[in-house]
């Protein structure tokens, strides 16, 4: 079948201008067929937070509620989906189909969870949803802000030039970008990158405000290019440790007033660990259907798990040069949702002193995309887990885990990840 028209209408992050990225860290995977057999991306029904909800509101069971401002039903919207307000990122580079609503005066407001990401432009009535189908990956909607419950939510079909890709595993995903933005906030087409954990410091968040307490580490937030002569050089006066945003942005109509740096940092690295996810879960689904079994296919899929399994353990994460603190209270209520061990740990506890995370696996291991990966990928990132956690793994990419490190996350992993393999239980004892 060939490849559709696509219309890009809902996506969370977009570099529109850079179509063939790749981040410092990544490796490029060829794009997988988001029409084959065992996929059909466009036409398969969704089971995502926004189908469930949608289903819900039909039902009767639940009702959207009006705000009394502009802001019409964004925040109950966020509520029904147990979305934290304090989870908002603010992103002012053109970036997004509704670029000329953007600029460094009037930033794009995002708001996440594990399995829904949802965006906002002050002065539009539209908002962009990608929510998480376990297998599919994410699934694109708007909605009007103004008339949600007339209306309801608009499946749409993405622009896989934009998102699919190295940006994205070469599966339909979300990727947090970093450019050199102008004045108005247009990207500079030269050196934008894909941004997640194993990225430097002063590689990141080009185009968006952060606010945060981190020392004399640089990054390019909170500045634009003033000089058209001078597209890469960043005006950086006052975009250091700004813990508010006074004097860059009027956030009035926003539903907080800051950018939080640790809200930010989460999401770079859930976005890349959800299209590794995806990837693999994809791969096998295809493989299975077209009865692949030879050592070429065999070794591709190895090598991606091998890819997911490091970046979920933090291979490569670069070390933070100095402590970092938010401004929000996201550092405080993502810890909350857990799960804890019966010492109190989970994998969600921040560091924010040398790293992103105390304990060194990804939370994600507990979502609904991980848990509907196919029963042999499951079974090999186990096996791939437990031979690093246990101390059989040598290579030099885990020389960052000690071995308290790895103690931690077994012990946090038995009491916490229902469905492990008996090994992981039995070395316990």
């Amino acid at each position: 079948m060939a490849l559709r028209t696509v219309v890009f209408l809902g996506t969370v992050f977009v570099l529109a201008t850079a179509l063939a990225l790749v981040g410092t860290a990544q490796e490029y995977l060829p794009d997988l067929d988001v029409e084959h057999p065992a996929i059909d991306y466009f036409d398969s029904p969704s089971d995502d937070p926004i189908a469930r909800l949608a289903g819900r509101f039909a039902a009767g069971e639940i009702r959207f509620a009006p705000g009394n401002d502009d802001l019409g039903y964004l925040q109950s919207l966020l509520a029904h989906l147990e979305i934290n307000i304090d989870s908002q990122a603010l992103v002012f580079s053109k970036t997004s189909f509704q670029a000329p609503k953007i600029s460094p005066d009037n930033p794009r407001a995002i708001y996440f969870n594990d399995e829904v990401a949802v965006a906002f432009v002050r002065g539009s009535d539209t908002i962009e949803i990608a929510a998480i189908d376990p297998e599919l990956g994410p699934v694109f909607y708007s909605a009007n802000m103004k008339t949600l419950e007339q209306d309801g939510f608009a499946r749409r079909e993405i622009c896989l030039g934009c998102h699919q890709g190295p940006a994205t595993a070469g599966v339909p995903g979300l990727f947090v970008g970093s450019v050199f933005p102008g004045p108005t906030g247009k990207p500079s087409p030269v050196d934008a990158i894909i941004t997640d954990h194993r990225t430097a410091f002063k590689e990141r968040w080009g185009g968006w405000y952060v606010n945060a307490t981190s020392g004399q580490q640089e990054d390019r937030s909170n500045a634009v290019a003033v000089n058209p002569a001078q597209p890469l050089l960043l005006d950086e006066t006052v975009s250091r440790n700004l813990t508010h945003l006074y004097g860059k942005v009027n956030t009035d109509g926003y539903l907080a007033p800051v950018s939080d740096i640790v809200a930010l940092m989460t999401f770079e690295h859930q976005t890349q660990m959800l299209n590794y996810i995806t990837r693999v879960g994809w791969e096998a689904r295809i493989a299975q259907h077209d009865g692949k079994t030879d050592q070429m296919s065999r070794a591709r899929m190895d090598s991606d798990i091998e890819a997911l399994v490091a970046y979920m353990l933090f291979a490569e994460e670069v070390p933070l040069p100095e402590p970092v603190e938010g401004v929000s209270t996201f550092s405080e209520t993502f810890p909350k949702r857990g799960p804890r061990d019966d010492e109190g740990r989970s994998l969600r506890d921040f560091d924010l002193e040398k790293r992103l995370f105390r304990y060194p696996l990804s939370y994600m291991i507990y979502s609904r995309s991980f848990d509907a990966l196919p029963a042999s990928v499951v079974e090999t990132i186990y096996r791939r887990l437990y031979e690093v956690l246990a101390g059989d793994e040598q290579d030099e990419r885990f020389a960052h885990l000690s071995e308290d490190d790895r103690l931690a996350v077994l012990e946090i992993l038995r009491e916490t990840k229902p469905g492990l393999p008996d090994y992981f239980v039995d070395s316990a004892n």
